[in-house]
């Protein structure tokens, strides 16, 4: 079982460095070793994520095929890479996982979130972008006829029609953050 330090499960028993048991830390943003003096900061890591909306207010999910939350619906997205830009992680990771590049990324919102894997919690910012069904397609349901699917990250697609808020609820969502970005994306399509 994972020692839990104030809700975070991130603990370590040794420091990594010299061995000590004596690793301490310090409001779950760092650990300190005072054997040795190492310090490892727990710092947030980053993910973009985008909707893929068609005229309908029909919304492009993946059904995730693989923990955390496998079997839940998730905006196609994931970690930034080391290099790479915000927007740049969106547009490879829509190519990855869904087998085409998205044109026409725009900045939506970004959203605090915890992404648990393997016992390890790591917490996150995510970034997220909208986009606009291509032209060549009516409905997210034509769209998806023409997505490929990564099977290691990807199970199957879905569309879901997203006009309040109790749509948004209803929705199996793997992630928190997604909760948040659809509420603030029904929100501005609204106003339009």
């Amino acid at each position: 079982m994972t020692k839990q330090i104030n809700g975070l499960k991130n603990d370590f028993k040794l420091c990594p460095m010299c061995g000590s048991r004596k690793i301490e830390n310090h409001r779950n943003r760092k650990w300190i070793c005072p054997d040795c003096g190492f310090d490892l900061y727990c710092n947030v890591a980053t993910a973009a994520g985008i909707v893929i909306y068609d005229k309908y207010n029909n919304v492009l999910f993946e059904v995730r095929a693989k923990e955390p939350r496998k079997g839940y619906l998730a905006v196609p997205g994931g970690f930034v890479d080391f290099g790479e830009s915000v927007e740049e992680a969106v547009i490879r990771e829509c190519r990855e996982e869904i087998g085409v590049t998205v044109e026409g990324a725009q900045f939506l919102c970004s959203a605090p979130n915890v992404y648990e894997y393997k016992n390890i919690e790591y917490k996150t910012c995510d970034i997220f972008f909208t986009a606009a069904l291509p032209p060549q397609f009516d409905t997210i349901e034509d769209y998806i006829k023409s997505l490929k699917a990564e099977e290691s990250e990807v199970q199957s697609f879905a569309s879901y029609k997203i006009s309040s808020l109790e749509d948004i609820e209803k929705l199996p969502l793997a992630f928190e953050s997604s909760r948040i970005t659809l509420q603030r994306w029904l929100s501005m399509s609204k106003q339009q």
